[in-house]
Protein backbone atom coordinates (compact mmCIF):
# COMPACT_ATOMS: atom_id res chain seq x y z
CA UNK A 1 0.00 0.00 0.00
CA UNK A 2 1.48 3.35 -0.77
CA UNK A 3 1.97 5.96 1.93
CA UNK A 4 -1.40 7.10 3.44
CA UNK A 5 -1.70 10.75 3.66
CA UNK A 6 -3.23 12.01 7.00
CA UNK A 7 -5.24 15.61 6.71
CA UNK A 8 -5.32 17.94 9.48
CA UNK A 9 -5.79 21.62 11.15
CA UNK A 10 -2.32 22.71 11.52
CA UNK A 11 -2.60 23.51 14.75
CA UNK A 12 0.25 22.14 17.22
CA UNK A 13 -2.78 20.43 19.23
CA UNK A 14 -4.25 18.78 15.91
CA UNK A 15 -0.60 18.27 14.82
CA UNK A 16 0.11 16.13 18.02
CA UNK A 17 -3.10 14.40 17.30
CA UNK A 18 -2.17 13.29 13.83
CA UNK A 19 1.08 12.73 14.87
CA UNK A 20 -0.07 10.11 17.39
CA UNK A 21 -2.00 8.32 14.22
CA UNK A 22 0.90 8.66 12.04
CA UNK A 23 3.22 6.61 14.75
CA UNK A 24 0.30 4.05 15.90
CA UNK A 25 -0.26 3.22 11.87
CA UNK A 26 3.32 2.77 11.64
CA UNK A 27 4.12 0.20 14.17
CA UNK A 28 1.76 -1.85 11.94
CA UNK A 29 3.94 -1.05 9.22
CA UNK A 30 2.45 1.57 7.06
CA UNK A 31 4.02 4.57 5.79
CA UNK A 32 2.46 7.95 6.90
CA UNK A 33 2.43 11.34 5.45
CA UNK A 34 0.90 14.79 7.22
CA UNK A 35 -1.08 17.21 5.24
CA UNK A 36 -1.52 20.34 7.43
CA UNK A 37 -4.42 22.53 6.13
CA UNK A 38 -5.76 25.53 7.01
CA UNK A 39 -9.31 25.11 8.29
CA UNK A 40 -11.97 28.06 8.02
CA UNK A 41 -12.72 27.77 11.66
CA UNK A 42 -8.96 28.94 12.00
CA UNK A 43 -9.07 31.83 9.65
CA UNK A 44 -12.00 33.47 11.73
CA UNK A 45 -10.71 34.04 15.30
CA UNK A 46 -12.72 37.23 15.48
CA UNK A 47 -16.31 35.37 15.55
CA UNK A 48 -17.75 33.49 18.46
CA UNK A 49 -17.65 29.96 17.53
CA UNK A 50 -21.47 29.46 17.95
CA UNK A 51 -22.15 32.41 16.19
CA UNK A 52 -20.72 31.26 12.77
CA UNK A 53 -23.58 29.17 11.66
CA UNK A 54 -21.97 26.29 10.93
CA UNK A 55 -21.72 22.65 12.24
CA UNK A 56 -18.25 21.31 11.55
CA UNK A 57 -16.98 24.45 11.03
CA UNK A 58 -13.18 22.91 12.02
CA UNK A 59 -13.67 20.01 10.22
CA UNK A 60 -15.49 21.61 6.67
CA UNK A 61 -12.20 22.19 4.84
CA UNK A 62 -10.76 18.14 5.93
CA UNK A 63 -13.84 16.95 4.62
CA UNK A 64 -13.44 19.26 1.38
CA UNK A 65 -9.60 17.70 1.04
CA UNK A 66 -11.12 14.19 1.68
CA UNK A 67 -13.77 14.22 -1.29
CA UNK A 68 -10.87 15.82 -3.64
CA UNK A 69 -8.85 13.07 -2.82
CA UNK A 70 -5.83 15.50 -1.63
CA UNK A 71 -6.00 12.94 1.59
CA UNK A 72 -6.32 9.70 2.68
CA UNK A 73 -7.31 10.11 5.93
CA UNK A 74 -8.72 13.44 8.17
CA UNK A 75 -7.80 13.56 11.97
CA UNK A 76 -9.68 15.59 14.45
CA UNK A 77 -10.87 15.71 18.23
CA UNK A 78 -13.80 14.12 17.88
CA UNK A 79 -15.83 17.23 19.93
CA UNK A 80 -15.68 18.47 16.44
CA UNK A 81 -17.08 16.74 14.33
CA UNK A 82 -20.73 16.67 13.21
CA UNK A 83 -23.24 13.90 14.28
CA UNK A 84 -24.30 14.02 10.97
CA UNK A 85 -21.58 13.10 8.23
CA UNK A 86 -21.12 14.22 4.54
CA UNK A 87 -21.89 11.98 2.29
CA UNK A 88 -19.27 9.62 0.87
CA UNK A 89 -17.26 10.38 4.51
CA UNK A 90 -17.25 8.23 7.74
CA UNK A 91 -15.52 7.81 10.66
CA UNK A 92 -12.98 4.87 10.10
CA UNK A 93 -10.86 4.43 13.79
CA UNK A 94 -11.52 5.90 17.62
CA UNK A 95 -8.08 6.19 19.48
CA UNK A 96 -8.60 5.44 23.26
CA UNK A 97 -9.87 8.33 25.05
CA UNK A 98 -7.23 9.88 27.47
CA UNK A 99 -8.48 12.89 29.33
CA UNK A 100 -12.08 13.90 29.03
CA UNK A 101 -12.90 16.58 31.31
CA UNK A 102 -12.91 20.32 31.38
CA UNK A 103 -10.21 22.30 33.67
CA UNK A 104 -9.75 25.78 34.91
CA UNK A 105 -6.75 27.93 34.54
CA UNK A 106 -6.46 31.22 35.60
CA UNK A 107 -4.36 34.13 35.33
CA UNK A 108 -1.20 35.47 37.73
CA UNK A 109 -3.77 37.98 38.41
CA UNK A 110 -6.44 35.88 39.81
CA UNK A 111 -4.95 33.14 41.37
CA UNK A 112 -6.69 33.95 45.10
CA UNK A 113 -10.31 34.96 43.72
CA UNK A 114 -13.09 32.85 44.59
CA UNK A 115 -14.66 30.66 41.61
CA UNK A 116 -18.13 32.74 41.90
CA UNK A 117 -15.80 36.16 41.13
CA UNK A 118 -14.07 35.07 38.05
CA UNK A 119 -14.32 36.68 34.72
CA UNK A 120 -14.39 33.98 32.73
CA UNK A 121 -13.22 33.70 29.05
CA UNK A 122 -14.90 30.94 26.97
CA UNK A 123 -16.90 30.99 23.65
CA UNK A 124 -18.55 27.72 24.84
CA UNK A 125 -22.05 27.54 25.46
CA UNK A 126 -22.10 24.56 27.02
CA UNK A 127 -19.04 26.02 29.42
CA UNK A 128 -20.99 29.16 30.41
CA UNK A 129 -24.17 27.55 30.78
CA UNK A 130 -23.07 24.95 32.90
CA UNK A 131 -21.09 27.82 35.07
CA UNK A 132 -23.75 29.51 35.35
CA UNK A 133 -25.60 26.98 37.25
CA UNK A 134 -23.23 27.22 39.85
CA UNK A 135 -22.46 30.93 39.81
CA UNK A 136 -25.57 32.46 38.47
CA UNK A 137 -23.79 36.04 38.63
CA UNK A 138 -20.55 35.29 36.59
CA UNK A 139 -19.22 37.63 34.02
CA UNK A 140 -17.81 36.29 30.57
CA UNK A 141 -16.24 36.92 27.97
CA UNK A 142 -15.83 35.60 24.27
CA UNK A 143 -12.39 33.82 23.51
CA UNK A 144 -10.73 32.23 20.14
CA UNK A 145 -7.74 30.11 18.76
CA UNK A 146 -5.43 27.28 20.01
CA UNK A 147 -4.45 26.62 23.06
CA UNK A 148 -1.40 28.90 23.46
CA UNK A 149 -3.17 31.80 21.82
CA UNK A 150 -5.90 31.46 24.59
CA UNK A 151 -3.19 31.38 27.14
CA UNK A 152 -1.57 34.50 25.74
CA UNK A 153 -4.97 36.29 25.68
CA UNK A 154 -5.58 35.40 29.36
CA UNK A 155 -2.24 36.82 30.82
CA UNK A 156 -2.74 40.10 28.50
CA UNK A 157 -5.81 40.61 30.89
CA UNK A 158 -8.40 39.49 28.94
CA UNK A 159 -10.10 37.55 31.91
CA UNK A 160 -9.42 36.20 35.29
CA UNK A 161 -9.88 32.50 33.67
CA UNK A 162 -10.58 30.18 30.97
CA UNK A 163 -11.37 26.59 30.68
CA UNK A 164 -9.81 23.97 28.52
CA UNK A 165 -9.98 20.37 27.64
CA UNK A 166 -7.76 18.27 29.89
CA UNK A 167 -6.58 16.50 26.50
CA UNK A 168 -5.06 19.68 25.12
CA UNK A 169 -2.70 20.88 28.01
CA UNK A 170 -1.62 17.20 28.60
CA UNK A 171 -0.79 16.03 25.15
CA UNK A 172 1.03 19.50 24.72
CA UNK A 173 2.74 18.65 27.72
CA UNK A 174 2.41 22.04 28.78
CA UNK A 175 3.69 22.84 32.36
CA UNK A 176 0.46 25.04 33.21
CA UNK A 177 -1.49 24.44 36.70
CA UNK A 178 -5.28 23.95 36.12
CA UNK A 179 -8.03 23.01 38.42
CA UNK A 180 -10.29 20.46 38.14
CA UNK A 181 -13.95 21.38 38.19
CA UNK A 182 -16.22 18.36 39.34
CA UNK A 183 -19.38 20.47 38.58
CA UNK A 184 -18.32 20.85 34.62
CA UNK A 185 -19.84 17.80 32.29
CA UNK A 186 -17.53 17.22 29.69
CA UNK A 187 -18.75 17.74 25.71
CA UNK A 188 -19.58 14.33 24.20
CA UNK A 189 -16.95 12.40 22.75
CA UNK A 190 -14.72 15.33 24.79
CA UNK A 191 -11.18 14.37 24.66
CA UNK A 192 -11.15 11.34 21.62
CA UNK A 193 -8.74 11.38 18.73
CA UNK A 194 -10.77 10.23 15.46
CA UNK A 195 -10.14 9.12 11.84
CA UNK A 196 -11.90 9.57 8.82
CA UNK A 197 -12.04 8.76 5.52
CA UNK A 198 -13.75 7.81 2.09
CA UNK A 199 -16.30 5.12 2.48
CA UNK A 200 -14.72 3.87 -1.02
CA UNK A 201 -11.15 3.61 0.41
CA UNK A 202 -11.49 0.47 1.52
CA UNK A 203 -7.94 -0.83 1.38
CA UNK A 204 -7.09 1.90 3.68
CA UNK A 205 -9.71 2.33 5.96
CA UNK A 206 -9.43 -1.67 6.55
CA UNK A 207 -5.69 -0.54 7.54
CA UNK A 208 -6.65 2.39 9.78
CA UNK A 209 -9.66 0.01 11.60
CA UNK A 210 -6.67 -1.56 13.31
CA UNK A 211 -5.95 0.64 15.17
CA UNK A 212 -9.36 1.41 16.48
CA UNK A 213 -10.00 1.40 20.44
CA UNK A 214 -13.48 -0.34 20.66
CA UNK A 215 -14.23 0.35 24.28
CA UNK A 216 -13.76 3.84 23.20
CA UNK A 217 -15.97 3.77 20.42
CA UNK A 218 -18.73 2.27 22.15
CA UNK A 219 -18.88 5.03 24.88
CA UNK A 220 -18.89 7.96 22.30
CA UNK A 221 -21.53 6.65 19.99
CA UNK A 222 -23.82 6.80 22.98
CA UNK A 223 -23.17 10.36 23.94
CA UNK A 224 -23.17 11.32 19.96
CA UNK A 225 -26.36 9.71 19.75
CA UNK A 226 -27.71 11.44 22.99
CA UNK A 227 -26.18 14.70 21.34
CA UNK A 228 -27.77 13.97 17.90
CA UNK A 229 -31.53 13.32 19.45
CA UNK A 230 -31.39 16.32 21.61
CA UNK A 231 -30.73 18.07 17.92
CA UNK A 232 -28.11 19.52 20.03
CA UNK A 233 -24.62 20.11 16.88
CA UNK A 234 -22.79 23.07 18.18
CA UNK A 235 -25.76 25.57 19.53
CA UNK A 236 -26.92 24.05 23.15
CA UNK A 237 -25.65 23.32 26.43
CA UNK A 238 -25.02 20.23 26.41
CA UNK A 239 -23.10 17.51 28.13
CA UNK A 240 -22.30 13.55 27.96
CA UNK A 241 -19.85 11.13 29.38
CA UNK A 242 -19.83 7.36 28.99
CA UNK A 243 -17.28 4.63 30.83
CA UNK A 244 -16.86 1.39 30.87
CA UNK A 245 -16.95 0.51 34.59
CA UNK A 246 -17.68 -3.03 36.08
CA UNK A 247 -18.86 -4.67 32.90
CA UNK A 248 -21.66 -1.45 32.37
CA UNK A 249 -21.35 1.63 31.05
CA UNK A 250 -21.95 4.41 33.23
CA UNK A 251 -23.59 7.66 31.60
CA UNK A 252 -24.26 10.93 32.43
CA UNK A 253 -25.94 13.43 29.98
CA UNK A 254 -27.19 17.28 30.96
CA UNK A 255 -29.07 19.79 29.27
CA UNK A 256 -28.97 23.46 30.42
CA UNK A 257 -30.56 26.63 29.48
CA UNK A 258 -28.62 29.08 28.00
CA UNK A 259 -28.52 30.90 31.50
CA UNK A 260 -28.43 28.12 33.78
CA UNK A 261 -31.32 28.16 35.46
CA UNK A 262 -32.93 25.09 34.33
CA UNK A 263 -30.91 21.66 33.68
CA UNK A 264 -31.93 18.09 32.87
CA UNK A 265 -29.48 15.54 33.83
CA UNK A 266 -30.11 11.71 33.78
CA UNK A 267 -27.21 9.28 34.96
CA UNK A 268 -27.86 5.61 33.92
CA UNK A 269 -25.88 2.14 33.58
CA UNK A 270 -26.65 0.06 30.92
CA UNK A 271 -25.26 -3.43 31.13
CA UNK A 272 -23.03 -4.42 27.91
CA UNK A 273 -23.29 -5.12 25.59
CA UNK A 274 -25.60 -2.72 24.93
CA UNK A 275 -28.50 -1.71 22.04
CA UNK A 276 -27.28 0.40 19.39
CA UNK A 277 -29.86 3.21 20.22
CA UNK A 278 -29.52 3.15 23.65
CA UNK A 279 -28.14 7.10 23.33
CA UNK A 280 -31.03 8.22 21.12
CA UNK A 281 -33.35 5.92 24.36
CA UNK A 282 -31.89 8.28 26.86
CA UNK A 283 -32.18 11.84 24.64
CA UNK A 284 -35.62 10.90 24.62
CA UNK A 285 -36.10 10.60 28.39
CA UNK A 286 -34.95 14.07 28.40
CA UNK A 287 -37.14 15.19 25.79
CA UNK A 288 -40.56 13.87 27.48
CA UNK A 289 -39.05 15.50 30.82
CA UNK A 290 -39.43 19.23 29.36
CA UNK A 291 -36.10 19.05 26.82
CA UNK A 292 -38.16 19.31 24.45
CA UNK A 293 -39.47 22.51 25.17
CA UNK A 294 -36.49 23.51 26.71
CA UNK A 295 -34.41 23.08 22.94
CA UNK A 296 -36.93 25.00 21.72
CA UNK A 297 -36.43 28.01 23.45
CA UNK A 298 -32.89 27.26 23.34
CA UNK A 299 -32.98 28.17 19.63
CA UNK A 300 -35.20 30.47 19.96
CA UNK A 301 -32.41 32.34 21.66
CA UNK A 302 -30.01 31.89 19.35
Amino acid sequence: MKSIKIGTRNSPLALWQAEEVAQQLQQLGHATEIIPIVSSGDKQLNLPLYAMGITGVFTRDLDIALLNKEIDIAVHSLKDVPTQMPQGIELIAYLERDFPKDVLVRSQSAKHKDLKDLKIATSSLRRRAFWLKEFPNAEFTDIRGNVQTRLSKLENGLADATMFSQAGLERLNLNIEFEELPMMLSAPSQGVVVVAGLSENKDINAAVKAINHTATQQCVEIERDFLQTLEGGCTAPIGAFAEIMDGSIHFVGRLCSLDGKECIEVEETIALPTSESIGKTIAEKVLQQGGKALMASIKEQL
